[in-house]
């Protein structure tokens, strides 16, 4: 190196993105997830998806970030499974701020995400590459068996509900596969402290380190034994 010249610094790789059709059913499809955070879990998901175990998801409502899910594990040649009662969260019942009236069906006169989610994967392509399993997480974790790559945590948001998918669904967990977390709030004037007391306890149990944070997504990597 010459007097006056930088030391040589390579050039980070760039972040996976998802092609721009699966990026316009990603914005196109209902739901609450930013693009910038949408990014960032498609990134940990080809990550994840390496390992050569399937990605789940929960918390399906209709599909927005399940296709980016179900694109990078189609890249890699494993399966994303996405699970929900399709029912609605607390938050998206008759008089809650996120309540979507076109979401209810009107034969029972209950929410039903599911046909809009099954219109989301369609128009993305991506049927064959999801296993939707509809029923309530902590009774579809009790009789899952396999190792999982990532587990994405983004359910209901009360502590009752975010304590039980982190403890259903964390113990499938593989060494060096990752956690990510949504919806996490250092600030309650932000929103729901349920994601954050999540994201705090992964922390604190000392099996798992943070990879990331991206606005109120959290990507944590599993070091260890435990939960």
């Amino acid at each position: 190196m010459t007097a006056g010249t930088a030391p040589y610094e390579p050039t980070p790789a760039a972040a996976p993105t998802p092609s721009p059709g699966v990026l316009a059913a990603f914005e196109h499809a209902k739901g609450f997830m930013p693009t910038g955070e949408g990014l960032a879990l498609y990134a940990a998901a080809t990550e994840a998806a390496a390992l050569g175990l399937p990605l789940l998801e929960v918390g399906t409502y209709c599909g927005r970030s399940t296709v980016l899910l179900a694109d990078a594990a189609r890249a890699a040649g494993v399966t994303a499974l996405t699970v929900d009662h399709h029912r609605g969260s607390e938050e998206q019942q008759p008089g809650w701020e996120y309540h979507d009236p076109s979401l209810v069906d009107p034969e029972v006169g209950r929410m039903d995400t599911l046909p809009s989610f099954r219109r989301t994967l369609h128009a993305a392509g991506l049927e064959d590459h999801v296993v939707a399993i509809v029923g309530r997480s902590p009774q579809v974790a009790a009789v899952w068996g396999g190792p999982l790559g990532l587990v994405f945590i983004d359910g209901g948001h009360t502590d009752e509900h975010a304590n039980g998918d982190y403890e259903g669904w964390v113990p499938h967990l593989a060494e060096g596969g990752l956690l990510v977390v949504h919806d996490v709030f250092p600030d309650p004037a932000d929103g729901g402290q349920a994601p954050y007391r999540v994201w705090r306890r992964a922390l604190a149990s000392g099996a798992f380190a943070e990879v990331s944070a991206h606005e109120s997504l959290r990507v944590l990597r599993r070091t260890g034994a435990g939960t």
